[in-house]
């Protein structure tokens, strides 16, 4: 298996996609492609002395720009670094794509290059973040920020087929990111979705709260992507304030650097918890291929770790078991049936 990774994408390519590479082929044995100006990467890989046989080389001329129209970047730079990338896995080439690089373009590659799965109106950007019982999935958390109720169904199996077969939880629990626990509570979009997913099989729980999040008591959070986006920036810039926080806290006084000492290990452990890093990116899901899509400012662990979760991805088949799912899913056309006309906004 081989992993076509967007070297020119981010805000530190290549040089930290590349040691990223390097660290999952050393950590796990995982075979990159690496593909972007040939150039620069092949200094990166001679600062690290690296002649490693499971990281290739793939030469593109263009890079798609971070403020760039992704549709027409996708068209018109067809030997950018990420284009090449889908390109790779579609000649079969790569079994998936790694990108840090502007997001809205490796989405709008997914649904042009890789197509949608029969049954997904529109694909959805899923995370992992940390709750005090393990991971929790969240999506959509930006690739749709204005979405129908059938939406959020869909978005509902896509996220227990992942949490179900990429995180080997048997039996996830689903729960709709709202306002208040109770079925009055949310707006048109959520109180419509919920009556939705009460008639879908499965393991549905209702409602939930923000705060519900980070228990650990649900398994897939459903929102809208406008939602979840901001859900996941808020947590993103709560986590280094209090990070911040408690290290000037910390060496505010002896007594308190005393007890940081005592307490390494714990706050070590916190911090791997919590760090972005330890997840590596998100994947697209609802696109016929794999693709994760990386935080733009990623260092060379959530390279690496993005890396893995691509292998993870592929291996554990997940699109083989969405497309099964969507397939054998009565509930989705009985959903689309018995939803409401004047359900939703528009988008």
């Amino acid at each position: 298996m081989k992993i076509a990774v967007d070297a020119m994408g981010g805000d530190f390519a290549p040089a930290v996609v590349v040691e990223g590479a390097i660290r999952a082929a050393k950590e796990f044995g995982i075979h990159s492609i690496l593909v972007g100006d040939k150039e620069q990467v092949r200094a990166e890989l001679k600062k690290h002395g690296c002649a490693d046989s499971r990281i290739t080389v793939w030469h593109a001329s263009e890079v798609v720009g971070m403020d760039e129209s992704p549709a027409q970047a996708i068209r018109r730079k067809k030997d950018s670094s990420l284009r090449v990338c889908f390109d790779l896995v579609n000649n079969g080439e790569a079994a998936a794509v790694v990108s840090a690089g502007n997001s809205g373009a490796a989405m709008a590659a997914g649904i042009f290059l890789f197509k949608k799965i029969k049954g997904v109106d529109r694909p959805a950007i899923a995370v992992s973040v940390p709750t005090m019982k393990g991971q929790t999935v969240l999506l959509d958390v930006g690739g749709n920020v204005d979405c129908k109720p059938i939406h959020l169904a869909q978005f509902a199996v896509m996220g227990d087929t992942y949490a179900r077969y990429a995180l080997k939880k048997e039996s996830p629990r689903v729960g709709l990111l709202s306002n208040g626990e109770e079925e009055a509570k949310g707006n048109e979009l959520t109180k419509e979705t919920n009556i939705l997913l009460k008639k879908m099989s499965l393991n549905y729980i209702g409602n939930i709260e923000g705060r519900d999040i980070y228990r650990g008591d649900v398994d897939v959070v459903v929102a809208d992507g406008f939602v979840g986006n901001v859900v996941l920036k808020l947590s993103e810039g709560l986590m280094e304030a209090l990070v911040s926080m408690l290290k000037a806290e910390i060496m505010s006084s002896v007594p308190s650097k005393i007890g940081y000492m005592l307490a390494r290990g714990a706050f070590s452990n916190l911090k791997k918890k919590i760090d972005y890093a330890e997840y590596g990116g998100a994947p697209l899901i609802g696109v016929d291929g794999v693709c994760i899509i990386s935080h733009g400012r990623s260092n060379p662990k959530a390279m690496k770790n993005a890396i893995l979760r691509a292998r993870e991805c592929v291996s554990a088949r997940l699109n083989e078991h969405l497309r099964e799912a969507f397939a054998r899913s009565g509930d989705i056309g009985n959903v689309r049936e018995s939803q409401p006309s004047h359900g939703g906004s528009e988008g």
